[in-house]
């Protein structure tokens, strides 16, 4: 996947193309199907796919005192965006100007001048332009002026719920990670670095490594069936985990955290540097205030036992059945 972070960036001789555009924070089951749709267009006309995104994420500069936390930061965006098939990626820098310019404006500087789109795909949702001007309606009749047609797609239902990058912040940020997987089409995962922690882990249960602090979107509060990766590339190691999101109020002064129990650990090494990444796959409980700290122990016990029981039914259907059918890795 070739990427342009600038206009400037994209070859002379660029298209003609089939394209998208969007924020694609997620990359869901619904930007994929679309992205699928443009890939396969692409592939039978003989021409480049491309995906359009912004950076910073519009809504950073439209609406700086919101500062909604994104499920996927740019770079992960990117990485999941390189296995959808798509030839090319260009990310647009989004700024105060940026933001004033008309859907005609980008159709012609972008569209037309720049990618030579002859098809645009876009879900039903969709508008363009300075204050979100143009909808799918005046960006048909503006395809039609400037050479390019519209595919429309309707939003994918999937458990009774549409898919939107806005419903998954939602489940997550409710610790429902579970509803927030089948829309995503992947566990929820974040990537961080280790942080110095308070040692609880060593002292009282198993091995715990602390995360260091993430801007970005975290499931609530409580304690989660996870794995978590330890380093990148044919180094790294995947460890199963239980994992604490949120404050320790059970040691006195609240001091928020995340922190995984390596369940299946041993002698790693680790330091300020090495990146973990971090996947939810179920929630076991709300975060809890306990009497003591052998009360805590007590319950992380509990914890752990889940988790095993998990992890232990996860790693049986993962092995071939007798027949040799497939089974799939994890629990949905």
């Amino acid at each position: 996947m070739k990427i342009y972070r600038h206009l400037s960036e994209i070859p002379a001789n660029f298209g003609p193309s089939v394209a998208t555009i969007g924020n694609f924070d997620g990359v869901h089951r619904g930007h994929r199907g679309v992205i699928s749709e443009v890939v396969e267009r692409a592939r039978a006309l003989g021409i480049s796919s491309v995906a359009i995104t912004f950076d910073p994420h519009p809504g950073r500069i439209l609406r700086p005192q919101a500062h909604q936390p994104l499920i996927t930061p740019l770079v992960q965006k990117i990485e999941l965006l390189a296995t959808t098939g798509i030839d090319a990626l260009l990310v647009l820098p989004f700024t105060g100007d940026f933001s004033r310019m008309t859907a005609r404006s980008f159709a012609i500087e972008v569209l037309q001048r720049k990618l030579h789109v002859t098809e645009l795909h876009e879900g039903e949702n969709f508008r363009l332009g300075y204050q979100a001007e143009a909808d799918v309606d005046s960006l048909k009749l503006l395809g039609e002026e400037l050479g390019f047609s519209l595919c429309i797609y309707t939003s994918r239902i999937i458990r009774r719920q549409a898919i939107s990058s806005s419903r998954i912040r939602q489940l997550i940020a409710q610790g429902n990670v579970s509803q927030a997987r089948a829309l995503l089409g992947r566990p929820f995962s974040i990537t961080t670095t280790p942080a110095s922690g308070r040692g609880y882990g060593t002292r009282y249960t198993v091995p715990t490594i602390n995360m260091a602090a993430y801007p970005e979107l975290l499931p609530a509060n409580g304690v989660y069936i996870t794995s978590l990766t330890v380093g990148a590339g044919t180094s790294q190691e995947t460890f199963d985990a239980v994992t604490n999101v949120g404050n320790r109020p059970t040691f006195g002064a609240d001091s928020f955290a995340v922190e995984s129990h390596l369940l299946n650990f041993h002698p790693i090494e680790l330091n300020e540097y090495i990146p973990l990444t971090l996947t939810f796959l179920q929630r076991i409980r709300a975060e809890m205030r306990f009497p003591n700290p052998e009360a805590l122990r007590e319950q992380i016990g509990k914890d752990v036992l889940k988790a095993r029981r998990y992890f232990t039914l996860c790693h049986s259907v993962s092995k071939p059945r007798s027949s040799g059918a497939p089974t799939t890795a994890l629990l949905r």
